[in-house]
């Protein structure tokens, strides 16, 4: 299998040599074919001349461009199209995600799971060092969506962005590209029939500023009352069918 791991950014330059590093030395020793491919949204921060820098010397690393266009999801959804893997992932610019758990994700999907998620939540200790006030977020955000997952899978971070996917798994979906919120609408409408949560600890930002807005809580917003209208229209269906 070959893995592709989408790395958005948005005036991400001060991480982006040190994340590329710390995740290629994570995952050499594994021996596996793998790509790692930036999607910018065209920062003009001078992220072009080093991650080119970088790929001259290393051609699994590749940058995409996206003009007069911006989004976390749309970005991850982007990387995704351009890419023949078979498994997809996707970690954060700012370090706040710990490359070396990478290991323990591929390990997770060889052994059988759909998809294979960083998990804050398994251990309390992982949530150390985050902001109060976004920890108080992100679990209300999970609070509102727990009603739309499959009881079936337990997730205790549907919010996460640190995660690899069977390719499979979500061919079919039409991913919504505004906000930040991917892996919901994954868990709630792809095919996952096993998930599996690797812990780790959530990293302070070394670089850059937190792309947290009133514009992401809205699109998540929205994403909600797409996913319930889909749910509510599939839950007629089958009535329908039973009558």
């Amino acid at each position: 299998m070959r893995l592709a791991i989408i790395i958005p950014t948005l005036c991400e330059v001060g991480n982006i040599r040190e994340l590329l590093g710390r995740i290629r030395s994570t995952i050499d020793p594994l021996g596996i074919r793998y790509e790692l491919i930036i999607v910018d949204d065209d920062s003009n921060d001078g992220i072009e001349t080093v991650v080119q820098g970088l790929s001259e010397k290393d051609s699994r690393i590749r940058l995409l461009i996206r003009k007069n266009v911006h989004g976390l999801a749309g970005a991850i959804i982007h990387g995704w199209q351009n890419t023949d893997a078979d498994i997809l992932g996707v970690i954060d610019a700012d370090l706040q995600h710990p490359p070396e758990i990478l290991p323990r994700l591929w390990q997770s999907i060889q052994s059988g799971a759909d998809i294979a998620i960083g998990s804050r939540y398994i251990q309390r200790s992982n949530q150390l060092q985050w902001n109060s006030f976004r920890r108080f977020l992100s679990k209300l955000a999970i609070r509102i969506a727990l009603p739309l997952l499959n009881p079936e899978i337990s997730v205790s971070d549907p919010m996460s962005g640190f995660f690899l996917v069977r390719k499979p798994c979500i061919q079919t979906l039409h991913l919504q590209p505004t906000g930040f919120k991917l892996l919901l609408e994954i868990l709630v409408e792809g095919n996952i029939q096993r998930a599996s949560e690797i812990p780790f600890t959530f990293g302070q930002r070394c670089a850059g500023k937190s792309k947290i807005s009133s514009r992401v809580m809205i699109d998540y917003l929205k994403l909600l009352m797409k996913l319930w209208m889909r749910r509510a229209l599939r839950v007629s269906k089958v009535a329908g069918r039973s009558c």
